[in-house]
């Protein structure tokens, strides 16, 4: 089975010299990312007329809105109590440091990247492509997404120009741009493999797959349509995979990324129901039509709008708002693009009967359904 891992970049280096004679041994453990940038570098140029790939107008675009994030975490030593006297290392909790990548969205200093780039940061540096250096601050973190804004104290940056991930199609060129591995500002070129993608074990909501090499490192960086507007947050890929790395649409970025900037918090609609795909032989014990398409209720929360609303174990939800859910992904992405309190028309297959149910959306609670 393929492991689903989000991008990180941690190198620990344990260097063992081995004395003979009976000398005791001496270990150095510690994280190092690679060197950013000198400072002062230069600002990517508008592209020369006539470049002869459509890549480099866009990266130009957007890449001065591309940032190094490096931070520092203490954690427990992974040798152990008893381990470490005996190489010789000090006792206690030690630093590790990890690089991402992020994307500034406003000219004040308010940056977007993944969550798992900073949760757990006690330090955390920004580094923009013109070298300069600041201290960042996390706004507001939510890791249902992956999706976090840092805000550093500067003003009149460059800032990415944001698309829109709907128009997107398998075999558009996606441009993903970041700091792999500590290579700062790399940029790296590849298509549209899929889009509405859900992750084992993964978030509810739905990725954009693509080709565009994503390494450690990327975490947070933006993806890039060939006018230079972002339409996707690097996120994670497949272990070992090749070619296989996964984008949070930017559409779903936007609001999540408003929300944090706003309050530092996520509330999301509650319908309070656990859904499953409808498979052919699932529609055959539900005696419909093997070809029917839909989202299964496998279980109605206990008191939640779903519940208040009637919807019922074994419903097939067909549409919602008017709109198609042939799949229970479609339907959590509705579901998330609405606000609390909204009133929802679902369209249900029960026993036989197409019935309407009119729900009144909830927030949702810390730990829940959809």
């Amino acid at each position: 089975m393929v492991r689903l891992r989000h991008i990180e970049f941690v190198v620990i280096v344990v260097l063992i010299a081995a004395l003979s004679g009976g000398a005791g041994a001496t270990v150095a453990s510690y994280v190092r990312p690679h060197a950013v940038e000198a400072a002062g570098a230069p600002v990517a140029a508008p592209a020369p007329a006539g470049a002869r790939s459509p890549f480099v107008a866009a990266v130009a675009r957007v890449r001065p809105a591309v940032v190094n994030i490096s931070t520092v975490e203490t954690v427990q030593n992974p040798l152990g109590g008893q381990a470490v006297p005996f190489f010789g290392l000090p006792g206690g909790p030690i630093q590790q440091k990890a690089i991402g990548s992020g994307v500034i969205v406003s000219r004040d200093g308010y940056i977007l990247t993944n969550a798992h780039v900073v949760d757990g940061a006690q330090q955390l540096t920004v580094t923009l492509l013109d070298g300069r250096t600041f201290k960042g601050r996390v706004v507001g973190s939510d890791t249902t997404t992956d999706l976090a804004v840092v805000k550093i104290p500067a003003t009149s940056l460059p800032v990415a120009p944001l698309g829109d991930s709907s128009t997107l199609q398998p075999g558009d060129w996606a441009i993903a741009i970041g700091n792999p591995y500590g290579l700062n500002f790399t940029v790296t070129v590849g298509v549209i493999s899929a889009m509405g993608r859900t992750l084992p074990n993964g978030p509810e909501e739905t990725f954009i797959q693509t080709d565009a090499p994503i390494n450690p490192g990327n975490s947070g960086g933006p993806l890039v349509d060939t006018d230079g507007r972002v339409i996707g947050v690097n996120s994670a890929k497949f272990e070992n995979a090749q070619g296989i790395g996964f984008s949070i649409p930017i559409n779903t970025a936007k609001g999540i990324m408003s929300q944090l900037i706003a309050s530092g918090r996520v509330v999301r609609p509650y319908l309070g129901v656990y859904l499953q795909p409808l498979t052919p032989d699932l529609a055959a014990e539900l005696n419909l039509p093997p070809d029917t398409k839909g989202a299964l209720v496998a279980e109605v929360a206990s008191g939640s709008p779903a519940a208040a609303a009637g919807l019922q174990r074994g419903d097939v939800i067909i549409q919602a708002g008017g709109q198609h859910t042939p799949d229970p992904s479609t339907l959590v992405t509705y579901i998330h693009g609405q606000k609390v309190g909204s009133k929802v028309t679902l369209l249900v297959l029960r026993q036989g009967r197409t019935v309407n149910e009119t729900v009144t959306l909830g927030e949702t609670p810390a730990s829940s359904s959809s």
